[in-house]
């Protein structure tokens, strides 16, 4: 092939400033222009009003999908101001809403993802043709007002407040998405999921765009993973065979905490959800492998006790093991390895050894504990694995 009209210098190069660079390449930045796009910038801003919550010990957050296509999200976390703290402390939210520079929030144990790319509320402002911010904080209402990314004034005090907390309303731009049009069933579930791994939030969800009238879903789980199991159970028509296994534990060998709960059923079929600072690792990875690793060990140790293996009898397989367990397995590490542009998939072979000893450990007190139920189970798994 000719070179020739192919040639490509300097005065070919186009130089994109602030957030300019997000609309014209929003995929980049959320994925998609389509529908799962859109989600992915709802849940950035979500994520970012959850964290506060967190951060405060506890809170609500509300979410509203408005009449005339925008999302509503308010939150009565920590007091953020507009401007940054002196003295290089924290970032204040007109940064946050204007630099990609400011980048996403920190990272560690107390923080919650809930979108998969991680790129902050500067994002949703640019791939939104209106946006609204308030602060409460310090007693005085203030906001500020955005177009496409751009601060159309600095922030106005609007009245008194005896609250703390944010509000950011945001109208998804129908130039850049292909769909302005949120799944009320999609959030849901996902904020659901939320509630679920932290326990001490309260999510909700208002759709007030039907016109028979608005439609309303609140989330609060006082027991955790513990109730996320049992819901799993619930969707299904297998009779339970055992009640709910959960703990927790810190390890500093990983630099966080896991939160686990299984069960098993009379169903063939496994249902195991694994999270990483609250974002559902889809591909699996090292906790859920450390969790696999802990099942089999409490299973084949409490087997060769009893007599149903011997010594040079190799264990059950894993998909043996898991026909009929509801599991779910959560990690919150101060610094997590995600492996893969999208985190699907978390790294880190401490965190493998930590949840395997600690799995094997707690299910092994429990058969301990629960001997008539423990053989059962275990009788079922080995019986099973004969028949092969």
């Amino acid at each position: 092939m000719s070179g020739e009209g192919m040639l490509y210098d300097a005065a070919d190069i186009e130089v994109l400033e602030g957030l300019e660079a997000v609309r014209k390449r929003p995929g980049m930045y959320v994925g998609s222009t389509g529908e799962r796009g859109l989600h992915e910038m709802v849940f950035e801003v979500v994520g970012r009003a959850v964290n506060g919550v967190l951060v405060a010990g506890g809170g609500c957050v509300d979410v509203t999908l408005t009449p005339d296509g925008g999302v509503r999200v308010a939150d009565d976390g920590v007091e953020v101001p507009f401007e940054d703290a002196v003295d290089g402390g924290a970032l204040g939210l007109e940064a946050l809403l204007t630099s990609l520079r400011a980048g996403p929030e920190p990272d560690g144990r107390h923080i919650a993802y809930l979108g998969h790319f991680g790129v902050g509320l500067c994002v949703a402002n640019a791939l939104s043709s209106r946006l609204t911010a308030e602060v409460r904080c310090g007693g005085v209402r203030r906001v500020q007002e955005h177009a496409r990314g751009v601060a159309l004034a600095p922030p106005a005090a609007v009245g008194p407040t005896g609250t703390s907390g944010t509000t950011v309303a945001f109208w998804p731009d129908a130039d850049i998405f292909e769909t302005t049009w949120c799944s009320f069933a999609v959030l849901a579930e996902h904020f659901r999921q939320v509630a679920f791994l932290n326990r001490g939030l309260e999510i909700s969800l208002t759709d007030e765009r039907p016109a028979a009238g608005a439609r309303k879903v609140r989330f609060r789980f006082p027991e955790g993973v513990r109730d996320f199991v049992a819901a799993l159970h619930a969707e299904t028509d297998a009779v339970l065979e055992s009640d709910v296994i959960a703990f927790e534990r810190e390890d500093p060998r990983m630099a966080g905490t896991m939160e686990v709960a299984l069960m098993w059923s009379s169903s063939r079929e496994e249902r195991l959800r694994s999270f990483a600072n609250s974002l559902f690792t889809r591909e699996g990875g090292t906790h859920v492998d450390g969790f696999r690793d802990g099942v089999g060990a409490a299973v084949t140790d409490w087997a060769r006790g009893r007599g149903l293996l011997t010594e040079q009898d190799a264990g059950p397989d894993a998909d043996r093991i898991g026909e009929g367990l509801t599991a779910v397995v959560s990690v919150k590490l101060d610094h997590p390895e995600f492996l893969g542009p999208i985190h699907g998939r978390l790294g880190g072979d401490e965190v493998r050894a930590c949840v395997g000893e600690a799995v094997q450990e707690h299910l092994g007190a429990w058969f301990e504990a629960r001997p008539d139920r423990a053989a059962a189970m275990v009788d079922r798994i080995i019986r099973d694995r004969h028949r092969e």
